[in-house]
Parts: C-alpha cells; structure tokens; sequence
C-alpha cells in the first residue's frame, strides 16, 4: 500500500538566516501583502521561490520560475540550504488557537517523510476535491526549473492505535525547529534518524491508505513530472527506475484518529451578478430548503454559532444579503434538486453539494464552468469577512458549517470528490522546514 521513505532533506542553514524569517504559509494562501512582508523578512525567504514577484520584462529566459532556480541553486552553493547527512523522518507538531475560540489550545502531530506518487486508480492516495488547469499549469513550470519540492502535501491516514506517533513523538530531545508563524501557530520539528525507528514507521505505514487533505494541485502536478520523466527516460533509452528522485514526493502524514484534526468552513461570496434579488433567492430556494428570514442582521461570529446550533442532522446554510439575512434548512426534497440526482448518496449529504447544485448552479444560473473558474465566485475562510464583503457591494455570502471528517473520508475512499474549497484544514503546513530536492 503506502510506501513511505525517510529522506535527507536540505533545511535551512540557522547559522546563515532565521528560519523565523524565511519560511512561508503554502504558496496558494500568500496574499500581495504577504508576499511584500515576505520579501522584507529576509534575503533568504522561501517566497522568491514558491511565489517570486512577477516582472514586466519576463521573457523565457529571464522570468519567474528560472529566477526561483537562480535562487536555489545559489542559496545551495552559499550554504544557505544545508543537506542533512543521513536520511530521516521529521516528526512535525503543531500548537494553535482554535478559530473562533482562542482559549481553546489544540496539537496536531505528523512526520515529513517522501511519499511514492501513485496514480490515483491503484487505490492507494484518494483525492477528496476537484482541481483546477491553472495552478497545475504554474506549479510544474516551477518544479520543471527548481526539480525540487518545497512545500509538503498534507497525507491523511488512519491508525487508532496511534502507533506511529508514538515512534516519532516518544523522545523529549528539544526540537531542532521551533517557531511561531504569523498566526501564533507554534511549530515545530525533530530529525529521526534511528533506523530502527525508520524501519518501524515504513512498515507501519505500509497498510495504508493515503488521503490528500490539502495539495491536490501539487500532487497532480507532481504526477504529471512523474510521468514527463519517465517518457523522457524511455525516449534516452534508460531502464525504469522505481527510486529515482521524481517517482516519490515530499508529504506530512497525519493520523486522522488523533487529536488535533480540524477542518474550518470555505464560505461562498457571490458578485457581479445583474438583477440580483434577495426575495427571489428566497422564493426559489423554497422548494428544496425551508427559508426563514433572520429578525435581525448577524455579525461573522453570530452566523458561526447559529449554523452550528441549528439542525445538526440536515444540511443549514445562511446567506447573508445587503437588505436581509436568511437561513436555510435542506427539505427532504433538496436529494431530488436539478443537479443532485446525478450525485451519489454520500455526496448528496454535503452541505457544499446542496449549496453548488442547488442554489449556486440551479437558482442563480452561474455554470458548473464559471464557478470552477471562480467567475462571480470568491472563496472566504472568515465568516466576518464574507459578510462584509456584501455590505461592500457582493450580492450575497453562504455561509456554511464544516465538512465532518467522516463525510470527507467515506467521499475519498469511494473514489469521488466535493466541489473544489470545500474543506480548509487548520492550521497549514509551513513551506520550508524541509526541502527535497530531486537532484
């Protein structure tokens, strides 16, 4: 099943720069403004790399992706990067605040380990959301120029007895990585190099099944260098290598039994839509949800609680309009809508599901392809922002509670998958603990 490989992974050199100051939030979750403060931080900030400012004299030779290689075939050379002397797995904690709750103090534990890249029908790594052509298109142009990873796909697997953790995490050496992030995450990060640990752990994991919780764009990425490499082996005459660099990927492995594991709503901004009517929103959702209009306007952190209050065993959404706030509770026949009978059951029980086919495709006419292409769609993690978003002009937020693990899970394993943003993991993976390089 899983095949999972300690590696020895360049990691920046604390002697040349403050890590504090150099590694990012995952490239995809970088704003402008972040990326500025990025720039600022340090010489040696991974976002030169990952997501390096783009130039208006770009040309094919000189442009964003062949500067990230110039910048890490450099920092290599000046020891900025050091390579770990023997190969390991990374045992990979992080502290947080929960959103929303910040007296509540949570761990998620995992490991950085090199992962082998399966094609998604031999049954072994299981996506659970669509991807989109764009951000795979901009993540190989910049693996093909650096051939190297520095991000990890976030891998989640199943083990209640918690053995593998126990491996990892059963020392009380100080980490060798420890930091604050710009959301007061503390992470941080110990080398394992005992091979009898190591051997351990891969025979552990070796009945696993792997679902990707974030990273769906770089895993299919990494998939499609993969097999560029493989026909560019075959093409020079070579023999097939199951160990070459390219065949494996670098990964956090987290055990979704364990503590720590939360996944925070993406909440749905809607905008540029011409004649758009609240009452009508209301009048034709009727049929499929029951529609209450709310006696008065809520705030981001009164539509968290009430979603989570109000009838945890049916589908709830509010959406939230310049003139009124309603709420929305599936009916049974929301199963029969436009656009559900073609899903299965299990995915006919999502609240994202109900929330695109129903009220997103069906009621406000925006197309399966222009959501895909986020066309009069936005994406938001806080609910406080996507409802003033509406009161700055967007015709309306849906606001949505969670996806349970356990619906996530049985999607994944049944080889389906949730409409894109439909789960956001919290917190990230910090790009740039470990790197791994390809050559």
């Amino acid at each position: 099943m899983a095949q999972v490989y300690p590696f020895p992974a360049l990691r920046y050199n604390a002697a040349r720069v403050q890590i504090a100051d150099a590694v990012t939030q995952p490239y995809d979750k970088i704003t402008p403004a972040m990326q500025e403060r990025y720039y600022a931080a340090s010489p040696g900030n991974l976002v030169r790399i990952i997501l390096g400012k783009r130039e208006s004299a770009d040309n094919n030779r000189d442009n964003v992706y062949t500067r990230a290689a110039s910048y890490f075939s450099d920092w290599r050379r000046n020891g900025i990067f050091a390579q770990d002397p023997s190969a390991s797995f990374y045992a990979y904690s992080q502290r947080f605040a929960v959103p929303g709750s910040p007296h509540t103090i949570c761990e998620r534990r995992g490991f950085i380990g090199a992962g082998q890249i399966e094609d998604y029908d031999a049954g072994v790594v299981f996506r659970h959301e669509q991807t989109l052509s764009a951000p795979k298109t901009d993540r190989l142009n910049l693996l093909r120029a650096t051939r190297a990873h520095f991000g990890q796909i976030f891998m989640l697997y199943s083990d209640p007895q918690k053995a593998v953790d126990g491996l990892l995490f059963g020392g009380t050496t100080a980490p060798d990585i420890d930091i604050l992030d710009e959301y007061g995450v503390r992470h941080q990060v110990w080398k394992v190099s005992d091979p009898e640990v190591l051997g351990q752990v891969r025979g552990l994991m070796g009945d696993k099944k792997l679902i990707i919780a974030d990273g769906h764009h770089r895993y299919e990425t990494a998939l499609n260098y993969r097999n560029e490499r493989r026909q560019q082996a075959v093409d020079s005459g070579e023999a097939a290598d199951a160990n070459a660099p390219y065949e494996r990927m670098m990964m956090t492995f987290v055990n979704m039994d364990a503590e720590g594991l939360l996944i925070l709503p993406t909440h749905r901004v809607v905008f540029g839509l011409e004649n758009f009517d609240p009452t009508r929103l209301a009048e034709q959702a009727c049929p499929y949800f029951t529609v209450k209009r709310l006696p008065e306007r809520v705030d981001g952190a009164g539509a968290t609680r009430l979603l989570a209050e109000t009838a945890p065993e049916r589908s709830v959404l509010l959406a939230a309009t310049k003139d009124a706030d309603f709420l929305l509770e599936a009916r049974p026949e929301a199963d029969s809508a436009p656009g559900m009978a073609s899903l299965s059951p299990r995915q006919r029980r999502l609240d994202v599901a109900k929330l695109h086919k129903i009220l997103l495709e069906s009621v406000l006419g925006i197309s399966e392809e222009d959501i895909r292409n986020q066309k009069h769609i936005n994406y938001v993690r806080e609910a406080s922002e996507s409802i003033e978003r509406v009161r700055q002009g967007a015709n309306v937020a849906f606001l949505m509670n969670p996806v349970p693990i356990q619906q996530m899970r049985d999607v994944a394993f049944a080889a389906e998958v949730m409409p894109q943003k439909s789960t956001d993991f919290y917190p990230k993976l910090l790009s740039g603990l470990t790197v791994y390089a390809l050559e």
